[in-house]
């Protein structure tokens, strides 16, 4: 799985006074543990930035980028603040992070245009300007007749666009992440080449409490791997997450979890069952696992507590 970094997001205090500040060090150390974590890419979320978007890229793509060597993922809906980052770090495969662009024609055009100038990939929500998508099939109606249409239109490679089916909270929002799995598996037969899917990982436990959002995002990616993801924005950082793509990808059955982690992807990548017979309840990492699903599935009603039931 392609890990595109997290960390460096705007709503963070300490990210916002490190740019204020501009503490290079403070970013550089940051860009240097996320990729010995793993990351392949860095998101920079520098937010709207409308008065300086361009020159607090310039130089925050800059400072990360003599740090470490990998690509980034300009995320900002400025465009100007994107294009400033392309030009400051030349020679990298990076990703152009915009926001929503669909039925929007000239930010479309733009965003597409650019990415395909810089070589550049693009994360495109399916997302309109008319409200959220209910379901996976009104996520992959936008991903194939607005972004889909529009790479081609302004020639940037399928393989180059990163379907974001945008997603939602468990909590308060519980029928979309069935939905967004869903979407990711339908993304891969829509052209061939397939484009790539990727997705804000942690969204999906927004409002959680604390002691329980890595649980649900670490589960949440696994079955999404099984769904065929491609990549995902997530903390590299957590170190349970990261162990838990290693045991997917690698197939380690060693441990219990990984038996159940392996079973649960093989669950989504069929279509199939995971149920009680593929865990043992009285093991209590297996049993948050199970519970955990059953929240993500729908089956039962998210509470905060959900685990003690």
């Amino acid at each position: 799985m392609f890990v595109i970094a997290e960390n460096i997001q705007i709503r963070a205090t300490r990210v916002q006074q490190a740019i204020e500040e501009r503490d290079g060090a403070f970013f550089q150390n940051l860009a240097r543990r996320m990729v010995g974590a793993g990351a392949h890419m860095i998101d920079l979320n520098i937010g709207p930035r409308k008065k300086d978007g361009p020159e607090v890229m310039t130089w925050l793509a800059g400072t990360i980028a003599s740090a470490v060597d990998v690509p980034l993922s300009f995320d900002t809906t400025n465009l100007n603040a994107i294009e400033a980052g392309l030009k400051t770090v030349p020679g990298r495969k990076h990703i152009l992070n915009p926001g929503s662009i669909a039925g929007n024609p000239e930010r479309t055009e733009r965003v597409f245009s650019l990415a395909a100038r810089y070589g550049a990939g693009v994360i495109a929500l399916t997302l309109m300007q008319t409200g959220m998508p209910a379901n996976a099939d009104a996520r992959v109606e936008i991903a194939m007749e607005h972004l889909i249409a529009g790479a081609q239109q302004y020639g940037l490679p399928v393989e180059d666009l990163y379907i974001d089916p945008v997603i939602l909270t468990v909590k308060g929002m519980q029928e979309h992440p069935k939905e967004i799995i869903e979407a990711v598996r339908a993304c891969k037969f829509l052209t061939e080449p397939a484009p790539k899917t990727t997705g804000g990982l942690s969204n999906v436990s927004n409002g959680v409490p604390l002691e329980n959002r890595s649980l649900i995002n670490r589960t949440f990616l696994t079955m999404l791997l099984g769904a065929g993801l491609d990549s995902a924005i997530c903390d590299p950082l957590d170190r349970e997450l990261m162990e838990w793509v290693r045991i997917v990808e690698q197939r380690d059955d060693s441990a219990p979890v990984g038996g159940v982690l392996i079973r649960l992807y093989d669950a989504v990548q069929s279509m199939g069952e995971f149920g009680l017979a593929d865990v043992d309840m009285s093991d209590p990492a297996q049993a948050e696992i199970y519970k955990t699903v059953r929240i993500l599935r729908n089956e039962v009603i998210f509470a905060d507590d959900y685990l003690r039931f």
